[in-house]
């Protein structure tokens, strides 16, 4: 009887041991780890000591409940980025020139200048200046503009007409600056119309000075270049004043072989429509 109370209350005791060290087991699994196979009780296995002892996962992901150390976090996903070219970028860009971080019509391609314009939106509202679009950014800039109108989308004059050069002010002149980016068709001194231009680059610049329209050619393509050149008004050699598909899709990003660049197809068609054979140009900063 004596021997049977003895037993019963060993065995009592490790139960009540090995329900212990399930507990700690239960408590790091649930944490990420594997739970652990109960064992005896020791003075250096106490629930305490071992739960204190490992380390825990923090916010910076610095460790796991294992110990082990944790991956860095993915980076975020690009919705839009250099090289993009969508409607998408389009309302991109008109948005960040709601907020005067872009200064120039949409034209719905992702070059330098809008993932520049993007770093400094993201610099300004404390996000991380990558120059690409992921999705706290696009939220946050819709939280902060509104939706853009279709004039905003595809305004057909983006820039501000310059001054008029003196030699403008009389007769029907075709008066380019570069300055301002713009083109203005002037009869006697008021401007008939007005369209944003582009020139050629520094190896292959755009002529200034005066000229007339020496011939026209509503359908041209390029004898040296190869690419179509609509409405092409020629003034000084093989530079002409025409539409360029590529002007109205990437902006200012690119630039001609020296010709004046317009990208309002109905514009410079109405204009060509109205220049005739002889008449001034202008083209001045």
């Amino acid at each position: 009887m004596k021997r049977s109370v003895i037993s019963r209350a060993v065995l009592a005791t490790v139960a009540v041991a090995l329900a212990a060290t399930g507990c700690t087991a239960q408590a790091v699994g649930t944490g990420g780890g594997k739970p652990s196979a109960p064992s005896a009780p020791s003075a250096s296995s106490a629930p305490t000591a071992t739960a204190s002892a490992r380390p825990s996962a923090s916010a910076s992901g610095a460790a796991t409940p294992d110990g082990k150390p944790s991956s860095p976090a993915p980076a975020a996903k690009a919705l839009m980025k250099d090289g993009d070219e969508n409607e998408q970028v389009r309302e991109l860009q008109a948005r960040l020139r709601q907020l005067d971080h872009f200064d120039r019509a949409p034209t719905g391609f992702y070059g330098s200048i809008t993932a520049k314009a993007v770093s400094a939106f993201q610099k300004k509202r404390g996000l991380p200046a990558t120059g690409s679009v992921d999705g706290t950014t696009w939220q946050r800039l819709l939280g902060t503009t509104k939706k853009p109108t279709a004039d905003e989308l595809k305004p057909s004059t983006t820039n501000e007409l310059d001054t008029p050069d003196a030699r403008c002010m009389k007769g029907r002149v075709l008066c380019i600056s570069k300055e301002s980016r713009t083109l203005a068709w002037m009869i006697d001194g008021r401007v008939v119309s007005s369209m944003d231009v582009r020139f050629g680059s520094e190896n292959t610049p755009t002529r200034e000075g005066t000229f007339a329209v020496g011939w026209k050619a509503r359908d041209w393509t390029s004898t040296i270049y190869h690419t179509p050149m609509p409405y092409a008004m020629f003034f000084s050699g093989g530079q002409a004043v025409h539409y360029s598909a590529d002007f109205a899709a990437r902006g200012y990003n690119g630039a001609s072989h020296g010709c004046v660049n317009v990208r309002d197809r109905a514009k410079i068609s109405a204009l060509f429509d109205q220049v005739k054979v002889g008449d001034k140009v202008v083209v001045h900063w």
